[in-house]
């Protein structure tokens, strides 16, 4: 005990080099924050005030580490873009129409710089080749397509 009195900042650093180890396997940002206190109580522990004081300052810390930090730490790393993989990237984009597409006959239209097999979402269309579509739903390996209107001068 006398040792722990007497190196008080090398505890404090001992303790939050610890806790820093231990985030690293939870992953939680708890242990990190609660670290941070510790790191905060080795600073006031070289500063020479008392271990109360150390104690109080540490726990503060830590408590308004987790109360103010942690939640925008965590918003941010569970926020971000939605990722589309696979053919789900292609429903909203455009392609264009390289084989006459009807109700009663599919098509081929080149999206993504594949050619998909197409049909029309409405199935009274007929979209004739050269023409803009926009992927509106993929089942399978059939693009369900609407035309782009276009303005005529």
């Amino acid at each position: 005990m006398d040792w722990i009195r007497d190196h008080l900042w090398e505890t404090w650093l001992g303790v939050s080099i610890v806790l820093g180890v231990a985030e690293m396997f939870s992953l939680d940002l708890i242990f990190a924050m609660l670290a941070a206190g510790a790191v905060i109580g080795t600073v006031a522990a070289i500063l020479g005030l008392p271990v109360v004081v150390q104690v109080l300052a540490a726990l503060a810390a830590s408590i308004a580490m987790l109360a103010f930090v942690r939640p925008a730490f965590v918003k941010r790393l569970h926020s971000g873009p939605e990722l589309a993989l696979g053919h789900g990237k292609l429903v909203g984009t455009r392609g264009l129409v390289t084989e006459e597409i009807t109700g009663l006959a599919p098509g081929r239209i080149r999206a993504g710089g594949e050619i998909w097999t197409a049909l029309p979402y409405d199935e009274h269309l007929k979209i004739g080749p050269g023409e803009t579509v926009e992927i509106l739903q993929i089942k399978g390996a059939t693009a369900y397509v609407h035309p782009v209107g276009t303005l005529e001068p």
